[in-house]
Formats: C-alpha cells, sequence, structure tokens
C-alpha cells in the first residue's frame, strides 16, 4: 500500500493515484499541471492555501488505504 507524508511531492502523489486530484482541489489549488505545483511538496501547498498539512496528509492517506 502506498502512503505519502507532508515531504512528498505533489507529482508523485498523482503519480500514486491519480484520483487524489479533488483533494487538492478542496484546497483551492487548481492549477495541478503548472510546474510549481507539480514540484511542491504538500506541507509547501498547505502554506501556501492556508490549509493543515497533516489533515490533507491524513485524508490522501485514508483514501489511499481503500485502495
Amino acid at each position: 500500500m502506498a502512503s505519502v507524508d507532508k515531504n512528498t511531492i505533489i507529482a508523485d502523489v498523482l503519480k500514486i493515484d491519480a484520483g487524489t486530484a479533488p483533494f487538492f482541489f478542496e484546497i483551492g489549488m487548481h492549477c495541478l499541471g503548472c510546474p510549481s505545483a507539480s514540484g511542491e511538496s504538500i506541507e509547501e501547498a498547505c502554506a501556501v492555501h492556508g490549509v493543515d498539512a497533516d489533515e490533507l496528509v491524513n485524508k490522501i492517506n485514508d483514501y489511499l488505504k481503500t485502495k
């Protein structure tokens, strides 16, 4: 089973499972294909968008557990 942490690069999260995209859309990150977004870690993206990184990581990992 795959899992992510705050240091996981967003592009890598999407490679693990493209179904994780809606979790990023929910925090206002709508440009997942842009170079900045694809090179950012989950923690960096959360800092920019004012979201708790641990909460997002938990949501994504809970989703990945169902796969």
